[in-house]
């Protein structure tokens, strides 16, 4: 397994990580036996890098990871989130607080190596449980929360998911106060990568892995399978969980999927669709690590054998580039 440098925070994580949360499911409805050996396989193999949530499974993410490294005991790294509900405002600190408090029982640590925003930022806050980029940056706001807790010992580092809109993420991570962001990249919406056409029918994040590495920021790619679009039918069996909703504007499941016809090419013998996804996350200059959520250990074994690939070719990722143009072929198809 590869290992790289999580940005200026000096932590060295697999290629790949281990992601705990709902669209894989294994660390919400997998059996507690299956957890356990699941998550021995995955360290066998490298994968020593544990995403989870307070969110994912209402707790129960976090508890099971909890259990199962309990009774493993391993060297290993843990990142967590939390989010801030609209009656936080009046006492952010006290909600960024309980939220870890609770999130270091369930996972039974003293601390944890990573605590993530997990909100959405929009200005003016918008509908359901969304920030925005002044309660992030402004005094006594999330930021100064988190550097508190910091300073207790409680949590290494400090990173927030780059989800939203766009100018708002920027202008967190122009900050400079956060270690790391959560950046959704992958074949089907490249451009927090990627340049895209100024016509771009989807949201376009203005290639925010690139400005966070000149923050020396560490990029966690997330939902490099589109949430399991780019994964196949497959990818919807046995632990996953049902279609998840989009994450960017522009970019919901069905359409995901459809995208993702023009990606068939991709597959070649002994390769999927899927393992040519992680392999593309992996190959920015930018990309520390890539979250791959997982629903059966074989799964895990095709994320490390991706890891383990060559890059891909210029051919190929001229033919993406071109397919980008034009949506993956919708463009213009209605």
């Amino acid at each position: 397994m590869e290992y790289r440098t999580l940005g200026r925070t000096g932590i060295r994580v697999p290629a790949v990580g281990f992601g705990c949360g709902n669209v894989g499911g294994l660390m919400i409805r997998g059996s507690h036996d299956v957890q356990v050996h699941a998550v021995q396989h995955a360290i066998g193999l490298g994968i020593d890098y544990f995403d989870t949530a307070a969110a994912y499974g209402d707790g129960q993410s976090e508890t099971h990871l909890g259990e199962v490294l309990a009774e493993l005991r391993p060297d290993v790294r843990v990142a967590t989130k939390f989010r801030i509900a609209p009656e936080d405002a009046g006492d952010i600190a006290g909600a960024v607080r309980r939220s870890l408090e609770a999130s270091l029982r369930r996972l039974q640590r003293d601390s944890v190596d990573l605590l993530q925003l997990h909100n959405n930022l929009r200005a003016g806050r918008g509908p359901g449980r969304t920030v925005t980029a002044h309660d992030v940056l402004r005094s006594g706001g999330i930021a100064d929360a988190l550097d508190g807790l910091r300073s207790e010992g409680l949590v290494r580092f400090m990173g927030f998911t780059g989800m939203g809109e766009t100018a708002e993420v920027h202008e967190v991570i122009a900050s400079g106060r956060f270690d790391t962001v959560q950046a959704y990249y992958n074949l089907l919406n490249p451009s927090a990568g990627e340049p895209v056409p100024g016509d771009y029918p989807n949201q376009d994040y203005r290639q925010l892995m690139t400005r966070a590495a000149e923050q020396h920021m560490g990029v966690i790619v997330i939902r490099s399978l589109a949430g399991g679009a780019l994964g196949g039918a497959a990818a919807r069996e046995g632990l996953a969980s049902r279609a998840p909703s989009g994450m960017a504007d522009g970019n919901d499941y069905e359409s995901d999927v459809a995208r993702a016809e023009a990606l068939a090419f991709l597959a070649r013998r002994g390769w999927t669709v899927a393992q040519a996804a992680v392999r593309f996350a992996l190959d920015h200059a930018a990309t520390s690590t890539v979250v791959v959520g997982y629903s059966e250990e074989a799964q895990i074994d095709a994320a490390a054998a991706a890891a383990d690939a060559e890059p891909l070719t210029d051919d190929v990722l001229a033919k993406l580039r071109e397919l980008w143009a034009t949506d993956l072929g919708l463009a213009g198809s209605a």
